[in-house]
């Protein structure tokens, strides 16, 4: 592995995301003949749902969902693969440049594709600062890398499926699963479930986590409203039928459904539509040499994910005929990205969670009081500094996009923070032969 500190690399397909829709978008396009590279901020391949385990280096096979497979199908391309580095810039058409510890690197591409995945939607509520509580796959991520969790009780609250999987993973870790609390009703998950019937793999996926989580408690219409302790988590209270209950735990971990990670594609200039980025039949923006491929243009599970995935790497590669024979899967699988979506639609009294005091944005300590004085994004940031922290606005701005109606401005490089050094070093790019090989940290 070169030990330069600026690098410049060119490639065919370039696909930023290496989840299950960057993993299928690589080799699809590898395989047809394409020289690929993918590249996440992540050190190891897989995404959420693959993350690996702690002490692994390769994508978690233990839910037999494919991804032992993909895998193997990867490794054997002469695909480059780029662990650990972050995009966060475009200097130009056709590049753009990625930063990790060791420096920054140009990334020269013919066709990018955007499988940026999504990430957790947070709703705040008093309490929700305190340690200890966190998001239900940042607690699987961290259990995943070798968080103690046996014997420890934790809450899992918020919406989406993502909790039966989540509670899965915390009861093979040996922790005390109090309850699931999902604050869709059953009148709004009994078609959904319904629904599976038409689907085997899906019943089959529900059937395993369902097996795993059997003697947990599962409520339905039931949210947090408070969390409370002394410097960290004592315990949660749940609204559940219109009731208040205390419950004692050492965690709580809570998700509203998921985000689409858009900011890439809307910095690149890509059209965004009712939050996901618009993508025509076979996953093409608006820009003609771009795809987005996955939960970006609308979340819709594992499944869809992998088939938009291989349509992207096989039409970016000039395959669209075969990317075509895949269109009847993914309408199939979108008709249950549509379900998922009508089942689990938050309801309206979450907007009631935060109090005046109640922080929304963590980073600048905004709270909510003085949020509610503004009529937008804009000014709230012109005269709080939401969402101008570390984070930049991806925890307090999908909040406020729920509870406020705001939308985010435009999005402007670099994309996450970066290093001084990384941006004192945006020269003119390099050229430098690539080799095929493997880049981590």
């Amino acid at each position: 592995m070169t030990t330069q500190s600026h690098l410049a690399h060119r490639f065919q397909t370039l696909i930023v995301g290496s989840g299950p829709a960057g993993i299928a978008a690589a080799t699809c396009a590898a395989e047809a003949g394409h020289r690929v590279g993918i590249i996440d901020d992540n050190p190891n391949p897989g995404g959420q749902i693959w993350r690996s385990l702690r002490g692994q280096s390769t994508p978690d096979t233990s839910h037999g969902d494919g991804a032992s497979e993909w895998y193997r199908r990867l490794t054997a391309t002469s695909a480059t693969r780029l662990q650990g580095w972050s995009v966060f810039d475009q200097p130009e058409a056709g590049i753009v440049r990625a930063e990790r510890q060791g420096g920054t690197v140009h990334l020269h591409y013919d066709n990018l594709i955007i499988a940026t995945g999504a990430r957790e939607r947070f709703l705040p509520f008093p309490g929700w600062t305190l340690p200890n509580v966190m998001g239900v796959g940042a607690i699987q991520a961290m259990v995943k890398g070798g968080l103690p969790v046996a014997g420890k009780r934790i809450v899992l609250a918020g919406s989406g499926p993502l909790l039966l999987a989540v509670a899965a993973t915390l009861r093979a870790a040996e922790a005390i699963v109090v309850c699931i609390c999902e604050q869709a009703s059953l009148r709004q998950l009994a078609p959904f479930a319904l629904g599976l019937a038409a689907d085997p793999a899906k019943i089959m996926q529900g059937l395993r986590y369902k097996a795993a989580t059997l003697d947990v408690p599962f409520h339905t219409s039931a949210w947090p409203v408070e969390a409370d302790g002394d410097g960290i988590l004592r315990s949660v209270t749940i609204l559940h039928h219109g009731e208040k209950q205390q419950i004692s735990c050492d965690y709580l971990a809570c998700g509203f459904h998921l985000v689409p990670n858009t900011e890439l594609a809307a910095m690149l200039g890509c059209r965004i539509e009712a939050d996901n980025v618009a993508v025509d039949e076979l996953q093409r923006t608006s820009i003609s040499n771009i795809f987005c491929a996955g939960e970006p243009t609308g979340i819709g599970g594992l499944e869809l994910s992998l088939i938009e995935g291989q349509i992207a790497g096989l039409a970016g590669a000039g395959q669209d005929k075969e990317a075509r024979l895949l269109l009847d899967k993914k309408r199939r699988a979108s008709h249950f990205a549509d379900r998922l979506a009508a089942a689990f639609a938050l309801r309206s009294e979450l907007k009631e969670l935060p109090q005046e005091t109640t922080l929304v944005c963590r980073c600048e300590d905004v709270p909510y009081g003085s949020l509610k004085q503004h009529h937008s994004w804009r000014a709230a940031k012109l005269h709080t500094r939401c969402g101008m922290g570390p984070c930049q606005g991806r925890i307090c701005g999908t909040a406020t996009h729920f509870l406020l109606g705001w939308n985010a401005d435009s999005v402007r490089p670099p994309l996450l923070p970066v290093r001084i050094a990384s941006l004192a070093s945006l020269e003119a790019p390099l050229n430098s032969a690539t080799s095929n090989t493997q880049e981590t940290p």
